[in-house]
């Protein structure tokens, strides 16, 4: 079989030129590209002589293997991201002149910040991370963009107009100083597998410290949140983190085991008996999350989670359907015991039976119905009316606004995110890089998936917050730190390797006879 990267060519001595020049000989031989392996019905090859006065110099054909280096596609990131700010700051600006009129005095020091940062970001993936995927930050700087252009826009509503745009650019520029440092001091994601135990128990840590009395924090019928003097942060963003990088380093070492059979049903392999303490483990975390913090999302996206980068590992449908099972059993349970479960599941199914207990939903199906296809324009809509139009239901305002045409755009850009992200996972020669940008695209589409379908009552509402458009500073930045991974990861996959051929010093020995 032949090597894409691989080249045979003739090489003579350096005096060759002047010794054919001397014989009248002015043809030149052109670099040829032969199979690996030889034919065994090929001759063997001829020295070739080149008669000189007195001497007669002996030449042999050899193979010398050169290695073709990918591109690094460092420009074609470049266009794209002058492509999504452009796209982002203009829209910004439309907002400006459907509502007050004109642009903004404030336009130009936005625009200036947003150059900047993504210049920045760009520089530091130049600089550290030269062959990382060309498209995945592209797809963030416009997402960020438009989410900071619908937060100004809902800031508008207000008289005077609220600073939710503002705060949200403060936390854009810390999200991109975290991602700057992981490109520049990680660089390599490897010797994250050698801390499994310590990073899964920092994720659980941060994923229960809500429930500590004295930090922990209730908004919205939810014990999600942690305050700190003057500032709340949400550590189940950064537990996603940490989670996914124990979970891939514990299932790389134990996965032959977890692989292992049992019992055969309807033609399905199910797991051993004595394997499923880590998914029973993981449903009553899970479980606990659901009773304790009252956070259906948080629920599922962490179960939901560890049975992908399970059933990665070992490639078992059982786990998946096991899983299944267990998340099924466990929501029922908490629709059957708790309050809040009950109401989003009324506000899934039967929304217009009470106008006043899901006026939420109501209010975000009404707005995008007036949106229609094309929305009614940037500033022309009414996206105030819903509750949380800026935080839990910023897609119903798009869709409002933009109109189906205009979501359906923002969630294909979602999707080419963790396109890129699983075509990084598939390409990965090693087993815990494969597992981590696997599991941190699953749980990007995972929560993708999840809030726009509850918004658009394809899903009961869970919570979560839409990646790099929903206000608040605990999701922008712990993305922006998975999107910093992402990039370290598809740097290592492809970039060269370093070969070493060995030639066989026969093909390569030069005799010069005397005549």
């Amino acid at each position: 079989m032949r090597r894409p990267d691989t080249w045979w060519q003739t090489v003579e001595p350096a005096d060759a030129d002047a010794q054919r020049q001397a014989d009248g000989q002015t043809e030149r031989h052109t670099p040829q590209r032969y199979s690996e392996t030889k034919p065994e019905a090929e001759p063997e090859a001829e020295p070739k002589s080149h008669a000189g006065a007195g001497a007669e110099l002996l030449s042999m054909t050899i193979a010398v293997p050169m290695t073709v280096i990918p591109r690094k596609r460092r420009g074609v990131e470049l266009v794209l991201i002058l492509f999504a700010l452009v796209i982002a700051l203009g829209a910004y600006a439309i907002v400006d002149f459907n509502v007050i009129g004109g642009i903004s005095p404030r336009f130009p020091y936005l625009a200036g910040g947003c150059v900047g940062l993504a210049a920045l970001a760009h520089i530091a993936v130049r600089w550290r991370l030269p062959y990382a995927d060309p498209v995945i930050l592209p797809c963030v700087i416009v997402l960020n963009g438009l989410g900071l252009t619908m937060i100004h826009r809902i800031d508008l509503i207000n008289s005077p107009p609220t600073q939710g745009a503002r705060q949200q650019l403060i936390w854009t520029a810390l999200g991109v100083i975290l991602f700057i440092l992981v490109a520049v001091v990680l660089r390599d994601h490897r010797p994250l597998q050698g801390y499994t135990y310590t990073i899964g128990l920092s994720g659980i840590i941060l994923l229960l410290l809500p429930l500590v009395p004295g930090i922990g924090i209730a908004k919205f019928g939810a014990q999600i949140w942690i305050h700190v003097g003057p500032y709340s942060f949400q550590p189940a963003e950064a537990a996603k983190i940490l989670l996914s990088i124990a979970f891939a380093s514990y299932l790389v070492e134990k996965k032959d085991v977890l692989a292992l059979a049992g019992y055969r049903v309807l033609g399905l392999d199910l797991p051993r008996a004595r394997d499923l303490g880590p998914i029973l483990l993981m449903w009553l975390l899970s479980l606990a999350i659901l009773v304790f913090q009252r956070d259906l999302g948080t629920s599922l996206l962490f179960f939901g989670l560890f049975v992908m980068m399970l059933y990665v590992s070992t490639e078992r449908p059982g786990w998946v359907v096991l899983g299944t099972l267990l998340f099924g059993a466990g929501a029922y349970f908490g629709y059957l015991n708790f309050d809040h479960v009950k109401v989003r599941v009324g506000a899934w199914l039967h929304p217009f039976s009470d106008y006043d207990a899901y006026y939420q939903v109501i209010n975000a199906q009404f707005g995008m119905a007036w949106g229609g296809l094309l929305g009614t324009g940037l500033g022309l809509g009414r996206p105030g009316l819903t509750p949380l139009a800026r935080s839990d239901f910023i897609a119903a305002a798009i869709g409002e606004e933009l109109g189906m045409t205009g979501l359906m755009a923002v969630i294909m850009i979602y999707a080419l995110i963790v396109a890129r992200g699983l075509r990084t996972a598939l390409q990965c020669r090693e087993p815990f890089g494969k597992l981590l940008a696997a599991g941190l695209s699953f749980a990007f589409a995972l929560q993708v998936f999840t809030i726009i379908g509850g918004v658009t009552r394809l899903l009961p509402l869970t919570g979560l917050t839409t990646p790099f458009m929903s206000q608040g500073g605990s999701s922008l930045i712990c993305n922006w730190v998975v999107v910093g991974l992402l990039l370290v990861i598809s740097h290592h996959v492809r970039k060269p390797v370093a070969t070493v051929t060995e030639i066989n010093s026969a093909e390569t020995q030069f005799v010069r006879a005397v005549s």
